[in-house]
C-alpha cells in the first residue's frame, strides 16, 4: 500500500492549517537535535555503518541486553518486511484492524493470511495452527490496549507473536514486553524512535528479540538502509532518553478535551488509550469528510476505511494543541450543517 497512510499532505499541494492524519507528537523533534545533526553533517560525505553497529551497541546497553539482541531498521515497515521476509510462507494471523503493511508484507512473501478481530484475540482457539501473530499494541488506529499479551504469549509457545510497540510511549495503560523478550523465544518486539520524537522523515526504529531470531532477520537485511543522520538522530535520542520523555498526562488530558468539545459534531467517537482515537461520521462518508475539511479550512484527518474491518465512515484523530483542536471542532460544526 504506497498510498493511503495518515500524513499524506504532500499529495494535495496546499499549505496546512492543522494536520490530524499522523499520529506523531504534535510538539515536534527534541531541543538540540536539529542543531546536532548539522554538526554532524559532514559524515554524510562517507557511506553510514553497514548495519548501524554503533547504535546497536547503545540500544543493547540501555536495556541490559547484548548487541545480539538488537537489529536496527530503517523505522518499522522495515522490521515488518523482513520479519515477514524471514518466514516467507507461513502461516500468519493479523489482528485487525491494523497498519496495512503487516498485510502487504505478508503477501508478498507468499504467507497464508488469517484474520481476526481485536476484540477476539484471547479467544485461544483462533490462534491455534498458525506460525506467527502481528499484534500492534497499543493498536494503530483504535488506541486500544491489550494488558494479557504476555499471558498469550506463554499459551501458544510454538506461535511466535510479533508485537508492535511503535505507539507505546503514548499510553499509561501498559507497558512494554521488550524486557520479556529475555523470557520468551517466541517473542519480537518493534520499537520506532519517530513516532514519540516526531522524526518519522528519518526512519528509524529496531527490532528487539532472543539472538536466533535477530541473526535470522539480519541475514535478510540489505547494507546501509540506516542513513547516517536516521543513525546519529539515534544516538542523540539514546544519550538525552531521560530529558526526552513524552507529556504524556497533557496530552491525554488534551484529548479528553477535545473528545469533550466533539460531543455535538456528527461523530460516534470509540475509546482509546493514546492520544489519537477513532470516530465514524454520522453525515456522508469519511471520504466527503476529509474533503471538506481540506477544500475549506485547510485541515487534514485520516480517512481509515482503508483498515481492514473498518467501513467507509471511519476516520482517525490525533491530538494537536488546545488551539489547533478548536480548528477541528469549529470546522466539524460546519460539516453538522451541510
Amino acid at each position: 500500500m504506497f498510498q493511503g497512510h495518515g500524513d499524506d499532505g504532500y499529495l494535495h499541494n496546499k499549505p496546512l492549517t492543522a494536520d490530524f492524519s499522523t499520529n506523531v507528537y504534535h510538539g515536534g523533534a527534541p531541543a538540540g537535535l536539529k542543531e546536532y545533526l548539522f554538526a554532524h553533517w559532514d559524515k554524510v560525505m562517507r557511506y553510514p555503518e553497514v548495519l548501524a553497529e554503533s547504535l546497536t551497541e547503545k540500544i543493547a546497553g540501555h536495556y541490559g541486553f547484548g548487541s545480539g539482541h538488537i537489529l536496527v531498521t530503517s523505522g518499522s515497515t522495515e522490521s515488518i518486511y523482513l520479519i515477514a521476509q524471514a518466514f516467507k510462507h507461513k502461516r500468519s494471523t493479523l489482528v485487525i484492524p491494523a497498519f496495512a503493511e503487516y498485510e502487504d508484507a505478508c503477501r508478498m512473501h507468499g504467507h497464508e493470511i488469517n484474520f481476526i478481530r481485536w476484540e477476539d484475540v484471547e479467544l485461544n482457539h483462533l490462534l491455534k495452527g498458525t506460525d506467527l501473530v502481528f499484534i500492534c499494541n497499543p493498536n494503530n488506529p483504535t488506541g486500544a490496549v491489550m494488558t494479557e499479551l504476555e499471558q498469550l504469549i506463554v499459551q501458544h509457545p510454538h506461535t511466535l507473536f510479533v508485537v508492535d510497540e511503535a505507539f507505546i510511549e503514548f499510553t499509561c495503560s501498559i507497558t512494554s514486553l521488550v524486557g520479556a523478550t529475555e523470557k520468551y523465544s517466541n517473542l519480537v518486539v518493534m520499537r520506532s524512535m519517530t513516532k514519540a520524537y516526531a522524526v518519522p522523515g528519518l526512519r528509524l526504529g529496531y527490532i528487539v528479540a532472543q539472538p536466533p531470531l535477530i541473526a535470522l532477520f539480519r541475514s535478510a537485511k540489505l547494507p546501509w538502509t540506516v542513513n547516517t543522520m536516521a543513525l546519529e538522530a539515534g544516538h542523540f535520542i539514546f544519550d538525552h532518553l531521560d530529558s526526552l520523555t513524552l507529556p504524556l498526562q497533557q496530552l491525554l488530558a488534551d484529548k479528553a478535551d477535545l473528545i469533550r468539545e466533539l460531543d455535538n459534531a456528527p461523530l460516534t467517537i470509540y475509546p482509546s488509550h493514546t492520544h489519537f482515537f477513532l470516530a465514524e461520521t454520522q453525515v456522508e462518508n469519511a471520504s466527503r469528510l476529509k474533503r471538506f475539511l481540506l477544500d475549506e479550512f485547510n485541515i487534514l484527518i485520516r480517512d481509515a476505511g482503508n483498515f481492514r474491518g473498518l467501513s467507509e465512515n471511519f476516520i482517525r484523530i490525533a491530538t494537536l494543541s488546545p488551539a489547533k483542536n478548536k480548528l477541528l471542532i469549529n470546522a466539524l460544526s460546519e460539516w453538522k450543517r451541510t
